[in-house]
């Protein structure tokens, strides 16, 4: 495995790969990162893993000092899984003062969105930018961060990106918790309540399973119930598949995003819902 921290390098190691599948991440890696890295490795004969704690996508009363940085732990995990970590500066990604951004889908200003804002634009920039360093022919995002890999679908189709773009599914604890860089930042008592996010979701998923159509009411029970416990919501929304928008009665694929604050830190999860069974009457 090669390290290499200066586009330069990059572009002359990956000018002899035949097919690249990359997967960015700000590091800190969990089991999470490393299944996408071995599901990029069905997708290219040369793997490439960028770690780069984005500062565009912070806000100013956000982590970004705090986030924790470990490439050389993250570069043990990577053996035997990544063929180039690409590991650049600050500098290096944004060599002028002027930074040109990308805007991104106005789906950028829901959800996550309307609670960091700014934060999809940095996302955006920064992808579009290791994209068009790393010219992969696949890259790989995780499914936890829902609207993040909408809004890259989205931009890599209107910016007409020669890339393919792969979801992997969410990772989580046997328990039930989706795995995430920030779960360290949770108490062991908030690590044993962070679970119930998930078991909310899933209890919302078995309803519209039985036939349960009233979304307004759902939301407004997950988001009751998870304030009860102590919790900050951010959201709670039942959500068309392709689109983001909310789902309604004839809604086929669904899914139901979430984000809140438990303590200090922020989690989000999401569950699908693919096949959604005609309403009980």
């Amino acid at each position: 495995m090669q390290i290499i921290s200066t586009v330069a390098q990059l572009r002359a190691r990956l000018g002899q790969a035949c097919t690249v599948a990359f997967v960015p991440t700000m590091g800190n890696l969990h089991e999470g990162h490393l299944n996408l890295m071995r599901l990029a490795r069905e997708h290219g004969s040369c793997v490439v893993a960028s770690i780069f704690v984005n500062p565009l996508q912070f806000g100013p009363n956000e982590d970004f000092d705090q986030y924790p940085r470990t490439l050389d732990a993250d570069c043990l995990k990577l053996q035997g899984l990544a063929d180039v970590v690409f590991a650049p500066s600050v500098n290096e990604l944004y060599p002028v003062v002027q930074t040109v951004f990308v805007d991104p889908p106005l789906i950028a200003n829901e959800f996550c969105g309307a609670a960091r804002p700014g934060h999809f634009r940095g996302m955006a920039t920064v992808v579009l930018k290791l994209l068009n360093i790393v010219q992969p022919h696949v890259a790989l995002f995780g499914k936890k961060d829902y609207q993040q890999l909408h809004i890259i679908r989205q931009m890599v189709s209107q910016l007409n990106l020669p890339v393919r773009i792969v979801g992997g599914e969410t990772v989580r604890a046997a328990d039930g918790l989706a795995l995430s860089s920030r779960n360290q930042y949770l108490t062991a008592d908030e690590r044993c309540e962070a679970v119930f996010l998930s078991q909310v979701l899933q209890d919302m998923r078995e309803r519209v399973m039985q036939g349960a159509r009233d979304f307004d009411q759902l939301q407004q029970q997950a988001v009751q119930a998870l304030t009860g416990r102590g919790w900050l919501v951010d959201y709670v929304a039942i959500c068309n598949q392709a689109t983001l928008q909310p789902a309604n009665a004839a809604s086929d694929s669904l899914v139901i995003l979430a984000a809140a604050r438990l303590g200090k830190t922020r989690l989000l999860d999401n569950v699908e819902i693919t096949s959604v069974p005609d309403s009980v009457v």
